[in-house]
């Protein structure tokens, strides 16, 4: 395979200048961040445009870049359904959630838990973030560079340190308004990057009728599939149902995208945000899923995975880049460009949403007399810390590969429950903080206990349902590619060991963990207000 050239390496440079220099106007620009306001939360006075965006770009990190082609290329198109979800997500964040924290003009949404129970739970709904948020970044830096890496032959450890170091750099410069506008910039290189690579497949397929006739052939394009069953992967149903728990409580509780939509200039603003915002979650749904077809069209008869090319599915798609626009300088360096403004959109607003829960609720309640020019010392101190930690979270991610993507889904478990404390408050009148605590706990442990025993008990592959891949068509000697499967997914374990909770508790599809999670916390909650409620009338 042909490996990156100095063009390469001038196109994703500029990329990273791009997104410096963006911070650093925005350190100078109108006197700069005076306040914490300022800082966190661009003095609220954004618009939509660039916060939809926003939105957008933070959502779809490397991890959508390089692992949706792969999905679909593996699984079919049947994740196309995601495009309801997102519409169900949209709505529900703007018409239940928004109008509370908008309203209550606050920074950091686990204040709401303290307005609303007590500060024992905004402490522990804080916590629960905070690990999430640096577990998940330290996999959102590492995963793409590894895949990279193996690929491209792209320096691996030259692309953590410098991604994490440009995103700390204009995230403790610029605050909220970098990190918006260097978003706008990352989701342009990212439909551009996806962009190179359908027009020179269609191209090379001689018109974008033939990839269809041979998705449709191969069986990829298997949008239907209204299988009730809980323990599939990905039918309708829990694509929809589950997509929407899980998404919801990214969109509707998580800080790092509620910080953003609270920072524009009016409710209406905000609103508007999140309904632009969908449009841009269609177009790179849409980006992905044509590039997974791709893939499969090109190697329908040679699929380099199966024949030891790559050793990871989320190889595939830099495998593809390598191969088809390698004669195109530059263009590979777009596309690495691309799955980097991925991760750097994600990792910004991860690094400010850390900062904003922070200095907001560890540290404003305790030192009641700083005053805001000190708190907005502390708050770029804190995105400074901050960056170090994902830097050093992803150095850990390397060592321990397979762990950490145990860690990923297990902290996916986080969301539901803290979604379920949220929709209690708002939805329940009655809910009381001892019901709240009671569900939350109870919903985490029990999201827990699935999570961990599916990454013991890998569902079976007729739960998964893999498409067929072909290598009839390759003409190579099976290389001796060192294989990087991560050993915790490949310990098989044989049937007669497998225990009966494994085929049918376990193998609950990934997308139900936090329907899971919302709904015992919810139902929980209910239960133990009303007994408490009672026992106190």
């Amino acid at each position: 395979m042909a490996h990156f050239t100095a063009w390469d390496y001038v196109v994703f440079s500029a990329m990273l200048l791009v997104s410096a220099a963006i911070g650093i106007y925005h350190a100078v620009a109108g006197g700069g961040q005076k306040t914490s306001k300022e800082f966190l939360m661009g003095g609220r006075r954004m618009n939509a445009l660039p916060v939809a965006l926003s939105l957008t770009a933070s959502f779809m990190s490397a991890v959508t870049v390089l692992g949706t082609p792969a999905e679909i290329y593996r699984f079919g198109a049947i994740f196309c359904i995601f495009a309801i979800t997102y519409s169900l997500v949209v709505v529900c964040s703007s018409e239940i959630f928004l109008p509370v924290f908008y309203k209550l003009g606050i920074t950091s949404a686990y204040e709401y838990l303290e307005l609303r129970f007590n500060k024992y739970l905004r402490l522990c709904g804080t916590a629960l973030f905070i690990i999430q948020t640096i577990l998940y970044t330290g996999i959102v830096i590492y995963a793409p560079a590894l895949a990279l890496n193996q690929v491209t032959g792209f320096h691996l450890w030259g692309a953590v340190v410098a991604t994490g170091l440009v995103c700390t750099f204009y995230c403790t410069l610029g605050g909220l308004k970098a990190v918006v506008w260097t978003d706008v910039l990352q989701i342009a290189v990212m439909v551009a990057g996806f962009s190179a690579v359908i027009i020179r497949s269609v191209l090379i397929q001689e018109g974008i009728g033939r990839i269809l006739s041979d998705s449709y052939n191969g069986g990829r394009l298997n949008f239907w599939d209204f299988n009730p069953n809980p323990l599939q992967r990905h039918t309708f149903w829990t694509i929809v149902v589950g997509g929407t728990f899980t998404w919801t409580s990214i969109y509707g509780v998580s800080q790092s995208q509620v910080q953003r939509y609270i920072a524009c200039k009016s409710r209406f603003h905000a609103k508007l945000s999140l309904y632009i915002n969908l449009v841009g979650l269609w177009a790179i749904l849409a980006c992905a899923t044509l590039c997974g077809l791709c893939l499969y069209s090109i190697y329908k008869d040679c699929d380099p995975w199966t024949a030891k090319q790559v050793s990871a599915p989320d190889q595939l798609m830099p495998y593809l880049v390598m191969d088809i626009l390698s004669d195109f300088p530059g263009v590979p360096g777009l596309f690495v460009a691309c799955a980097y403004s991925g991760t750097l959109s994600t990792v910004s607003s991860s690094i400010n949403a850390l900062a904003a829960v922070t200095v907001e609720d560890l540290i404003k309640p305790y030192f009641r007399s700083l005053s805001e020019k000190k708190l907005s010392w502390i708050s770029m101190g804190m995105s400074l810390f901050y960056g170090g930690v994902c830097i050093a979270m992803a150095a850990l991610a390397s060592l321990l590969g397979a762990l950490l993507q145990a860690a990923l889904s297990i902290f996916g478990i986080i969301g539901g429950p803290l979604l379920g404390v949220f929709t209690l408050g708002i939805l329940c009148s009655f809910a009381n903080e001892i019901g709240a605590f009671v569900g939350l706990a109870s919903g985490f442990l029990i999201s827990l206990w699935v999570g961990i025993g599916s990454q013991i008990y890998p569902p079976l592959p007729e739960r998964t349902k893999p498409l067929i891949l072909s290598t009839a068509g390759c003409n190579i000697s099976l290389g001796n590619l060192t294989s990087t499967q991560n050993p915790l997914t490949t310990i098989i374990t044989p049937a007669a060991v497998r225990p009966a909770l494994a085929d049918n508790w376990y193998s609950l599809s990934y997308l139900y963990f936090s329907t899971l999670g919302t709904l015992i916390t919810v139902t929980v909650g209910i239960i133990i207000s009303l007994l408490t409620d009672a026992r106190r009338g």
